[in-house]
This record gives C-alpha cells, structure tokens and sequence, in this order.
C-alpha cells in the first residue's frame, strides 16, 4: 500500500527543525509522497497569520532541496472559510484511492487532539507519526496516545525520531522584528525572503 506523508503548519515562518522534520519523514516513513501544506485559515490560531501567500512562497523556498517526492500542496491557502485537517484528508482519500494516509505532527499537537475538528474521524482514515525530539531534556513524559480521552478504538500511532533541536518561530519572528540575525534557524533561501518582504518587522 503506497503510504502518503500530510505534514501541515502555519509555517510563520518556516524554519530549519521543519525542513528536518520532513527529512526524517521521508527517511523513516517509507513515504511514496510527502505533501507539506500550509495551513489556511487557521481557526485556533489567536493572532493573526502572515499573509498566506508569503507563507506559501516560503514553504516552497524551505523544501525545495529535499531528496524524495515532497508536494508543496497549497490547497488549504486556496480553500475558503477555516481550515480543517479532517477536510483535507477526505480530499486526499479521493485523490489517493487505496493509499494509506500519514498524519506527521509533534507531540504537543498530538496531546492537543481531541481539540481538533472531528479528531475521532481523522484517527479512522490516518495513521498519526508523532515526532519525538531525541535525547530532550525536557522533563515531560513521552507522549502516550493511550491518554487520550475518547481514544476511539483502532487508532494508529507511528514514532518519528528526530534529533534535538530547539527552532521556534515565535521566538523567529521576534528576532526578525527587532533586526536579529536569524540566518541560523531558517533556510537561507527564506531568511532572504523575510529580508526582502520585510516580514515580521513592526514598521
């Protein structure tokens, strides 16, 4: 059964711990594809987004020196109204008849769950790889999908090593804003995207 990675994000901006997230998909996964869409409009985002057409541009900057079939898939950009993982996977079942769907998210996304739109129904159509950060020194458990209030029954859950890295773009585009170098945490084909649009800055 030919296996199709979905790995979404806000992608504000992308950054260098996503580029070797994919990396280890590709790697780990036996992926036949591997989509990277930007998310749309995000309902359970509270600040607004970067315009989604800077996001989309930058995404296909950060992935395109991946090795292996990465599909920047801009469909949830295009889509009106708020974007909904559980939709997106329905239209890749469509497209992708007899394919077996991979959900690739971190461990704080999957703790969040049952949060998500129709989590229940996206546990019957995907298998969930959750990505652990090796040797973290956090002091939280490793996620157990076993926690999960509601945890229908049938749910598949797949580990997805990566190595330890602390990349966040919160912290990215605060750096940005204040004129900090950040050619260290994103690919330099985006850093200058963000120099030349003048993301992230307050004036």
């Amino acid at each position: 059964m030919r296996r199709i990675g979905v790995f979404g994000g806000a992608f504000d901006p992308p950054h260098n711990a996503h580029v070797a997230l994919a990396e280890a998909a590709l790697a780990q996964l036996d992926l036949a594809e591997l989509h990277v869409i930007p998310t749309g409009q995000a309902w359970h985002k509270s600040r607004a987004l970067t315009p989604k057409e800077d996001r989309l541009a930058m995404t296909r900057l950060a992935f395109a020196d991946l090795k292996g079939t990465v599909v920047i898939d801009s469909r949830e950009v295009l889509r009106d109204g708020p974007t909904y993982t559980l939709d997106t996977l329905h239209e890749l079942q469509r497209e992708q008849p007899g394919a077996q769907l991979v959900l690739i998210m971190g461990t704080d996304q999957a703790s969040a769950l049952p949060t998500w739109h129709g989590w229940q129904d996206i546990l019957g159509i995907a298998i969930v790889s959750v990505a652990y950060r090796a040797l973290s020194t956090s002091n939280t458990a490793r996620f157990d999908p076993k926690m999960l209030p509601g945890l229908p029954a049938g749910a598949r859950f797949e580990a997805l090593e990566l190595p330890p890295m602390n990349n966040s773009a919160t912290e990215i585009r605060r750096r940005a804003e204040l004129g900090v170098d950040i050619s260290s945490l994103v690919p330099p084909t985006v850093a200058r995207y963000i120099d030349q649009h003048h993301l992230y800055r307050s004036a």
